[in-house]
């Protein structure tokens, strides 16, 4: 299942990846009655895998608030589908609505995919450790998922813990041959550690150029001013 990227390299985080025929859930609904029909084994028929890639496009080119009521338009039950919805709810400032989505995908599926939405919703609201203890349950659950990888780095680089983010740092590069925003998050990470064999191999083996070194230099002092205790 693919799961699409967050979009958290080291930027800025604001703190500091039923049927088709139902009428959709619409944020306008509110929390209290949000209740997503979820079922676990289900796939998405071709008509509604096509809705599902509408959305991954959108949300390549940052257009969120267009994604979501892509979704909107008409409710699926799988698991992809609700997937995109907490995630999309979280990118557009909902996260309680979102917490609540992977809440129920969690208890109904116990899926890596519920793990780590919810893991990146509470690093969005500021709890590292509950951030750091889904996004491990997802990791075990997805262990060959970049982008579960790259997030779970860069909350481990939030708690200081540099060793450890520069091994799901790594491991999501290889993963993605060396391309996407893991790129600068790993030599952030080997920066903060001082890593200089690190960034070497990024050079040599990865083609990473000044420009993005010095970019990294910037992200990796931002990072260290940071302070979730």
């Amino acid at each position: 299942m693919k799961w699409t990227q967050w979009g958290l390299a080291f930027g800025v985080m604001a703190a500091l990846g039923g049927c088709a025929h139902q009428q959709p859930t619409t944020l306008g609904d509110g929390i209290g009655n949000f209740e997503p029909e979820i079922k676990c084994g289900s796939e998405p028929a071709p008509e509604q895998r096509v809705e599902l890639e509408m959305v991954d496009t959108l949300m390549a080119r940052e257009r969120n608030y267009a994604a979501l009521a892509q979704l909107q338009k008409a409710a699926q039950s799988n698991v992809e589908y609700w997937q995109r919805y907490g995630q999309l709810l979280a990118l557009t400032g909902d996260l309680p609505t979102s917490k609540r989505v992977f809440n129920i995908m969690r208890d109904e599926c116990d899926s890596g995919e519920s793990y780590h939405g919810l893991g990146m919703v509470a690093l969005k609201q500021g709890n590292l450790d509950e951030s750091l203890a889904n996004l491990e349950k997802a990791v075990r659950k997805l262990p060959a998922s970049a982008a579960v990888r790259n997030d779970y780095g860069y909350a481990l680089l939030m708690a200081k813990d540099y060793t450890a983010a520069q091994r799901q740092l790594r491991t999501s590069l290889e993963l993605q041959n060396g391309t996407g925003k893991v790129r600068q998050n790993l030599a952030v990470a080997y920066l903060l550690d001082g890593n200089e064999q690190g960034i070497k191999d990024l050079q040599e083996q990865y083609r990473f150029t000044d420009d993005e070194l010095n970019h990294a230099r910037g992200l990796a002092f931002q990072i260290a001013e940071i302070d979730y205790e």
